[in-house]
C-alpha cells in the first residue's frame, strides 16, 4: 500500500535541488513540454501519482477514459512514480521546465515548493461551488500565505489499536483518550506486566507523531511570524511530559534511535500494548488488534489526518485543462470510488458521510471498524503541522533537544530554550 504517510522521503541534496529551482523560476518560464498538443483538436496534460500501480491500475484507467469521454478536446497521460523516487523527480522536473501538469504530492512536501512558487495559485481559480465540496480543514491544509497551491485529494487518519489482554492484566477497563490518561496506562502496565504502554519515535527522520503532539496539547509550533511558538510554561510542560515518561523507563529505550516499523514490531510481539495505526494498514495485523479506539489526543480533542492532494505546476500551458482534471479525480463521486478501492477516506464532506463509512455492520471486521472509527473521528481531524517551507528543520530542532533533556544532557528549561533559539536562527 502506498500511502506510508508517516515515511519521510528519500534522503537527497535537497538545498541543491531547491538553488537549481529558484533560479530556473526566476530566470525563465519556458512553456511545459509535457503538455503538447494530441490528435488534431486535442490538447495533452501529464498526470503524476506516487507508486499506485499496478494495485489500481484498473481504476485510473477507467476514471481517465471516462474524464476523456466527457472531455474529447483533452487527452490524460498518466506516469505513475516509485513512491521513493517522487521527491527528486518533481524537483528535477519543475526545475528543468519539463514539470507534468498534474501531480500528487502531500501537503508537507508541495508548501516547501509552494514557497519557491512553484505551482500554479488555485484560490482565484477554483470556484467557490466547487470548494465548499472540500473538508474546510483539509482545504486549510493546502494554503501557504494565504493561497492555495493545491486540491485535497485523499486522506488517512491514525486509529488506536489495543491489546485487551494487557489492558486486563494491568487492572484497565477502557483505552486512554488523552495523553494524561496514556501516562496513567503506562505505569499500570508497566508495573503490572513489565510491558510497555506504547512506542513513539523521537528520530527526527522518522514520523512527526511527537511533533503533532505539542499542537493536540494545546502549543502552537510556531507564531503568525515562522518564529518559534514553543518557548512557553506550556511548551515546557510537553517537553517535560516525554522527559518523564522516558527516564521513568515508561518508553522502550529504541525510542531515540528506531522509527515507527519497531512500534509494528513491538506490538506484534506482545510488547506493547497499543499501536496508534492507519486503518488502510490494519488488515496486515489486524490478528494483533483485538480492540480499536480513536486516536489518543490532548485537551484540545484536535485529531490528526494525513492528506494526499493534486497540486498544479507553474510553468504548466494547459492550466485550465489540468485544473478541469484534478477537480473531476477529486470530486464526490470519484473520491468515494477511490476511498473504497484504496481503503482511505475521502476529502469532500458529502462522500465521508456515505454510509459506507458511518453504517458498519454489527459484526463488522477490524477493518471496517477501523474504517468506521477513522471516519468518526474526521469532525475533530485537521493537518495538525502547519504548512512551511522548512518542516523538518523545525522537527530536527526540537527532537534533538527533546532527546537531550531525555538523556538529561540538558534540563528541560534549557532544551527548550535552545530548540527554539535554533529555529529562529535557521
Amino acid at each position: 500500500m502506498m500511502v506510508h504517510f508517516s515515511r519521510f522521503w528519500k534522503r537527497f541534496s535537497l538545498l541543491m535541488m531547491l538553488g537549481l529551482l529558484m533560479s530556473w523560476l526566476i530566470s525563465c518560464g519556458n512553456p511545459n513540454p509535457t503538455s503538447e498538443a494530441g490528435a488534431e483538436g486535442t490538447q495533452e496534460i501529464e498526470f503524476w501519482t506516487m507508486q499506485l500501480q499496478p494495485d489500481f491500475t484498473d481504476y485510473f484507467n477507467t476514471l481517465i477514459a471516462e474524464f476523456e469521454a466527457e472531455n474529447p478536446d483533452i487527452t490524460v497521460r498518466w506516469v505513475d512514480v516509485p513512491w521513493g523516487d517522487m521527491q527528486s523527480k518533481i524537483l528535477t522536473a519543475v526545475s528543468a521546465g519539463t514539470a507534468p501538469d498534474v501531480v500528487n504530492l502531500n501537503p508537507d512536501f508541495a508548501s516547501q515548493l509552494a514557497g519557491k512558487q512553484a505551482w500554479l495559485p488555485l484560490g482565484d481559480r477554483v470556484p467557490e461551488a466547487d470548494k465548499s465540496l472540500y473538508l474546510d480543514k483539509i482545504w486549510q491544509a493546502n494554503t501557504l500565505n494565504g493561497d492555495s497551491f493545491g486540491l485535497p485529494w485523499y486522506l488517512t487518519t491514525r486509529v488506536t489499536l489495543y491489546n485487551q489482554s494487557l489492558f486486563e492484566s494491568a487492572g484497565l477497563t477502557e483505552p486512554p483518550a488523552t495523553y494524561a490518561e496514556l501516562a496513567v496506562a503506562a505505569e499500570k502496565i508497566r508495573a503490572a506486566t513489565g510491558k510497555y504502554a506504547f512506542f513513539i519515535s523521537f528520530v527526527p527522520e522518522d514520523a512527526a507523531d511527537v511533533l503533532q503532539s505539542f499542537v493536540q496539547m494545546g502549543v502552537p509550533l510556531v507564531d503568525e511570524n515562522g518564529d518559534a511558538a514553543f518557548d512557553t510554561p506550556e511548551g515546557r510542560a510537553v517537553f517535560q511530559y516525554w522527559t518523564d515518561l522516558y527516564q521513568q523507563e515508561l518508553l522502550p529505550r529504541e525510542v531515540l534511535t528506531q522509527g515507527h516499523r519497531r512500534a509494528v514490531e513491538l506490538y506484534q510481539a506482545g510488547e506493547t500494548a497499543i499501536l496508534a495505526s492507519g486503518a488502510e494498514f490494519l488488515s496486515t495485523i489486524e490478528k494483533y488488534a483485538p480492540d480499536i479506539a480513536a486516536q489518543i489526543t490532548g485537551d484540545t480533542g484536535k485529531k490528526n489526518v494525513a492528506v494526499m492532494n493534486l497540486v498544479i505546476p507553474r510553468s504548466t500551458d494547459a492550466p485550465e485543462a489540468a485544473l478541469k482534471f484534478a477537480l473531476y479525480v477529486t470530486n464526490d463521486d470519484n473520491q468515494l470510488s477511490f476511498a473504497k478501492a484504496a481503503n482511505v477516506l475521502p476529502s469532500t464532506a458529502a462522500a465521508l458521510t456515505d454510509s459506507y463509512f458511518t453504517e458498519p455492520p454489527a459484526d463488522a471486521e477490524p477493518v471496517t471498524l477501523a474504517r468506521s472509527v477513522s471516519a468518526g473521528q474526521m469532525a475533530d481531524a485537521e493537518v495538525l503541522i502547519p504548512a512551511m517551507e522548512d518542516v523538518k528543520t523545525l522537527q530536527k530542532a526540537i527532537y534533538t533537544n527533546l532527546q537531550a533533556a531525555m538523556l538529561d544532557q540538558k534540563t528541560v528549561d534549557q532544551a527548550v530554550t535552545d530548540a527554539a533559539a535554533e529555529w529562529n536562527a535557521r
